[in-house]
């Protein structure tokens, strides 16, 4: 018989289970190295640490700040 730390347990790991799955970062590769919206080259560090992004820092950071204007 389940007892209610059992219960509990499998609460939290299929919670956890669900979150994950909800926030799974991309798993694709961009296989372009230029930026699609200024068209500069993607620094090769952030290609690394982000395989998929497709914009550039500066331009992912507007985009970042126009979406957080539209969020309000």
């Amino acid at each position: 018989m389940a007892d209610i730390a059992d219960n509990a347990g499998v609460f939290i790991e299929r919670h956890l289970a669900a979150s994950l799955a909800r926030h799974r970062l991309p798993s694709s590769v961009a296989t372009d190295p230029d930026c699609e919206d200024c068209g500069f080259e993607i620094p090769a560090r952030r290609r690394e640490a982000v395989p998929w992004a497709t914009t550039c820092i500066d331009c992912q950071s507007i985009r970042d700040h126009k979406a957080k204007g539209r969020r309000r």
